[in-house]
């Protein structure tokens, strides 16, 4: 025998409700298959048994399905709601692989099943239609049901079957002469094969009936398809159609108004952010800022482009970086005071020190007055408002103490750029160095912000919160007051989970009108978006590379690798180099490959799961 019957009924578990009561788990009915006149109820069985029961009347989680000679199970767990127990068992061989699913992470982890570890009553579920192949089993498993669904309005019917059931099963593992004998190999570690994530993502247990419940995890298998494109928005259905208020563009507008390529599909989440921008126009609470999240090559800036085009708009963008600040989206600010003197020696050697410190700009200024960072205001919001004004404020916010610092900032600067007045004749004299995001805001713009979970303090954008409400303004050193046009429309851009990338400052995505989550277009649309963009012909071919990226992107996700990018940039430089080189595996290793990861041991598994299967390795010829 290889299979170690504690591991599979340990009778020292206690019992599942509504046997939880009873002080003798011995039941005075046994099994045709036994030679006693009494049967032991076993709580893994039980459990196994609720848990088909669960899935048959849809009270409970799970399913239990037959490939072949193969039986599958999601055993929904009681413990971890987002635990789920998957089992494959081989009726012939009498093998069992197990693993634990967490649904909500995608991350696997290994089923042991002993005393110390799990129950096995996943492992049950799983050989439950091999059970009910019996006729004595499965009277008893419909007594027993009828039972359960009516609250068991006879318990010593219920128990009986139950008892029944539990000898049933026990009998037929245990004795290999047994005629309905069941199969099943597990050693005394109790340790079982994993269920790997690739062969749930190959579909190699997708079950082709369902004896009970619904599958929701090996139901979501198999590789990709590629079908016929989808009906898809006509460029002219779209460009310039969501216009929000009448107005003429001068030649320099409309020169960057984007263009769309001929190849570029046009997604339903841009359309969606147009229409939500233009019904809104003139009502008070306009729709005009937009978030667009997700992976890196998912079209988020080129989708931000689009919505310039649909609706007819400028488009300008700003680029953050780790060492990002509030000053650099506001633009820098240069006093005309070279060679001059302020008429006060303080202020003349705070002049002096900005000089070696870069110049007198919002930036340095704010060091030189040792302000508050914006960790502290993140923190302490109120306490840094008492500090910054002597003024007690509970409820004050952090863009409240932004704009405390910013104010303290310009009259700083006005202060620093003041001429004696035996030297002054035009009074003061500023040069302002104008940002292309207050240049779209002031003039009714669309303005992508590109990545803004990178820069390191990510609380810098809470300094913008005033510009983002309708009627934000911002006043310059200059005494310009700048206020955001009704027209413009903010889209931030940002990936997600790659290094280097923050959080998102939730007083930021509250100001965000729609929040969309961008992921690889269907794979239908890719294969017609890389035909257009590389000229290449062979439809099946960038079909199976589709189907690889895909792979490739759902692989590198659950495993959490998330030092590189696997997207269209890739898949695109993949066809174009497989143009040249004639050579699919080649062009991989150096396009896709390379840049999904890298860790060397993560890529080769790319290689070997995702990659090979489908374009293997050229043989080499052997020399002459």
């Amino acid at each position: 025998m290889s299979v170690y019957m504690n591991n599979i009924f340990n009778f020292s578990r206690p019992l599942p409700a509504p046997f939880d009561t009873m002080t003798n788990k011995k039941v005075k009915v046994t099994s045709k298959y036994g030679s006693g006149t009494e049967s032991t109820l076993c709580s893994t069985m039980i459990k196994a048994i609720h848990a088909v029961c669960g899935c048959m009347n849809g009270s409970g989680e799970g399913a239990v399905g037959v490939i072949d000679h193969r039986t599958v199970a999601e055993y929904k767990s009681s413990v971890d709601t987002d635990a789920y127990h998957l089992v494959v068992y081989d009726s012939n061989s009498g093998n069992v692989i197990a693993s634990v699913y967490d649904k909500s992470t995608e991350m696997m982890e290994a089923y042991k099943m002993n005393s110390a570890g799990r129950d096995g009553a996943a492992v049950m579920m799983a050989i439950m239609p091999v059970f009910l192949a019996d006729d004595e089993f499965k009277e008893n498993f419909d007594e027993y049901y009828d039972q359960f669904v009516h609250s068991y309005s006879d318990m010593k019917a219920a128990t009986d079957a139950m008892a029944i059931m539990c000898d049933n099963a026990y009998r037929r593992i245990k004795d290999d002469t047994c005629p309905a004998h069941v199969k099943i190999e597990v050693d005394k570690s109790g340790n079982l094969m994993r269920v790997s994530s690739a062969q749930i993502d190959s579909g190699a247990f997708s079950p082709m009936t369902v004896t009970a419940g619904e599958f929701v995890i090996f139901a979501k298998t198999g590789p990709a398809t590629i079908k016929k494109a989808s009906t898809y928005i006509d460029h002219t259905d779209f460009v310039g159609k969501y216009t929000l208020n009448s107005r003429t563009l001068t030649p320099m507008e409309s020169s960057l108004v984007p263009k769309i390529p001929e190849w570029y599909v046009i997604p339903s989440e841009v359309v969606d952010i147009c229409k939500h921008a233009q019904i809104t126009t003139g009502k008070p609470m306009q729709m005009r800022n937009f978030l667009l999240r997700g992976p890196a090559g998912t079209g988020k800036t080129m989708g931000a482009k689009a919505i310039a085009a649909g609706l007819g708009l400028p488009y300008m963008k700003y680029t953050c970086s780790a060492g990002t600040e509030i000053f650099d989206f506001i633009g820098q600010i240069f006093p005309d005071a070279d060679g001059t003197s302020t008429g006060d020696a303080q202020l003349d050697a705070e002049r002096a020190q900005l000089k070696s410190m870069g110049g007198v700009n919002y930036a340095n200024v704010a060091k030189l007055m040792n302000l508050p960072e914006l960790d502290d205001i993140d923190y302490d919001p109120s306490g840094v408002y008492k500090a910054l004004t002597g003024a007690d404020n509970d409820t004050a916010t952090s863009q409240d103490c932004m704009q405390v610092i910013l104010d303290k900032v310009t009259k700083k600067v006005q202060e620093l750029s003041k001429h004696d007045e035996t030297q002054q004749n035009n009074g003061q004299s500023f040069t302002y160095v104008e940002t292309d995001f207050l240049r779209a805001l002031k003039n009714g713009y669309v303005v992508e912000i590109q990545e803004p979970t990178t820069i390191v303090q990510p609380g810098v954008l809470v300094g913008l919160n005033s510009l983002l409400e309708q009627t934000g303004s911002i006043t310059l050193p200059t005494g310009e007051v700048i206020e955001r046009h009704p027209d413009a429309v903010v889209v931030i851009t940002t990936n997600i989970s790659y290094e280097g990338c923050r959080g998102m400052n939730q007083s930021v995505l509250d100001r965000m009108s729609l929040v969309k989550d961008i992921e690889l277009p269907a794979p239908d649309v890719m294969v017609e978006r890389v035909m257009n963009v590389t000229g290449a012909t062979d439809e099946y071919q960038i079909g199976q590379m589709v189907q690889i990226v895909n792979e490739m992107a759902e692989y590198c996700r659950k495993n959490s690798i998330t030092d590189g990018a696997v997207g269209m940039r890739s898949l695109i430089d993949w066809v174009i180099s497989t143009e040249i080189t004639g050579d699919p595996y080649t062009s991989a290793q150096y396009t896709i490959i390379s840049k999904a990861t890298s860790d060397e041991i993560d890529r080769e598994a790319l290689v070997q799961t995702i990659l090979e299967p489908i374009f293997p390795p050229t043989k080499r010829r052997r020399a002459a």
